[in-house]
């Protein structure tokens, strides 16, 4: 991530927002700026994963799992996003990034994303897994919810979720 100014403006604005449950939504309204962009002037296609990454870190600190890592001496990781791009956006544009857990298996987390543009049309959106890492490897999410001190949301994935684990077990078998 090198987006640092956005970095430390998230972390602290993240300690005077309330906190969040795990299944809570929540967005954040950003603009378009001039190193977002592309030889088109709008959105690079990377950038929308970068900013997404801004997300999860206040999501991390809002739900008390930073503390969690922190206190564990854990590392999350991230282990796959899946993304549709429908419109674009311009520099200079405002936009809604709009985050939610979707679910869990044994060791992932699956967030979904979204971003719209101010007047509601759908930008992008997509899928993320992240995890949290010991020096033994993956934590499974009994452990870290259990060290979190929050039971885990019984939620069913959904089948985009699904339907993305089954294609990347194809590829990587």
């Amino acid at each position: 991530m090198n987006l640092y100014f956005r970095l430390i403006w998230t972390m602290l604005r993240s300690w005077w927002l309330p906190n969040l449950a795990i299944t809570d939504p929540f967005e954040r309204t950003f603009r378009v700026l001039p190193n977002d962009t592309d030889i088109n002037l709008h959105m690079n296609n990377g950038r929308y994963l970068t900013v997404a990454d801004l997300m999860i870190v206040e999501y991390f600190a809002r739900t008390g799992f930073l503390k969690t890592l922190l206190k564990n001496k854990w590392k999350p990781v991230l282990g796959g996003s899946i993304i549709t791009y429908r419109k674009q956006l311009k520099l200079g544009q405002k936009y809604k990034l709009s985050y939610r857990w979707t679910g869990s298996d044994k060791h992932w987390n699956y967030l979904f994303f979204r971003f719209t543009s101010l007047d509601g049309r759908l930008c992008a959106r997509g899928y993320c897994k992240g995890a949290a890492v010991s020096r033994n490897g993956l934590v499974t999410n009994a452990d870290a919810f259990d060290a979190l001190a929050t039971p885990i949301p019984d939620v069913p994935l959904p089948d985009a979720v699904v339907h993305w684990k089954e294609s990347e077990d194809k590829l990587l078998a």
